[in-house]
């Protein structure tokens, strides 16, 4: 079934009304009409199945048959990304959502060739949100991760809360399985450099700040490419990458 997201005081009511983006999928792009059914969820892990019973290009309305909740079965992961070049964090936002990452920090570090202007920061974290929330719903995601304004790395690390922190640096860093306990962190902040890496200052910044520094393996891979490597195995080790699918 279609799924969408839609603000989550549109769904207090049994009668929800479809506008912006979410209506001209449904009536422009995908054609739909009276009496089809879809799945509107609030990016919380609330869903409710729904059948439209009004559907024009400027208006739309569709009626809540069932609401429930699902919890997020994905191992808390809070990526934090230095800005890499030209698009490539457009990149990092859409996999890192289908891999399961729980919220984004883009990072201004000493390193990043990339400098937002402060009059294009609200566009282009825009855009960054649809391209989170299409992922999500493309990989039928329950929840939508959160995708924080871009900061500073000191700002940044200085307010992580995270249990466990790691830091990808080819300097100085210890493997990564020799980090990992053998019980599920509640929830994992995973550092990551744009290109170039951080400089000592920035590793000793957040070595203060709680993370470790880690490395995955022998090559040195790219920025955009490092926090997929790491996500992926801290799913599978600790989240639902790594879970048998029920029944024979």
């Amino acid at each position: 079934m279609r799924r969408f997201f839609v603000p989550a005081d549109s769904l207090v009511n049994d009668i929800v009304t479809l506008s912006g983006e979410t209506l001209h999928h449904l009536a422009v792009v995908l054609r739909l009409s009276r009496g089809d059914e879809i799945l509107l969820l609030d990016g919380r892990g609330n869903f409710c199945h729904c059948r439209i019973s009004i559907l024009e290009k400027n208006h739309g309305l569709a009626e809540v048959l069932r609401r429930w909740h699902e919890a997020e079965t994905a191992c808390p992961v809070h990526l934090l990304q230095g800005l890499p070049k030209a698009d490539k964090l457009e990149l990092i936002l859409q996999k890192g959502t289908e891999l399961g990452i729980s919220s984004f920090s883009p990072l201004d570090c000493e390193r990043s060739v990339v400098r937002l202007a402060d009059s294009r920061q609200d566009q282009r974290h825009q855009r960054w949100q649809k391209i989170v929330r299409e992922a999500a719903r493309q990989s039928c995601r329950s929840r939508l991760p959160q995708l924080l304004p871009v900061r500073s790395l000191p700002e940044a690390v200085k307010h992580c809360e995270e249990e466990l922190r790691l830091m990808l640096w080819e300097e100085e860093s210890r493997p990564l399985a020799d980090l990992l306990p053998p019980s599920p962190p509640s929830s994992i902040a995973l550092l990551v450099g744009p290109e170039g890496g951080f400089s000592a200052d920035e590793a000793a910044m957040a070595r203060d700040a709680g993370f470790v520094p880690v490395r995955i393996g022998p090559r040195i891979l790219r920025s955009e490419t490092a926090g997929f490597a790491a996500a992926a195995i801290l799913q599978y080790l600790y989240g639902d990458l790594g879970l048998r699918k029920k029944g024979p």
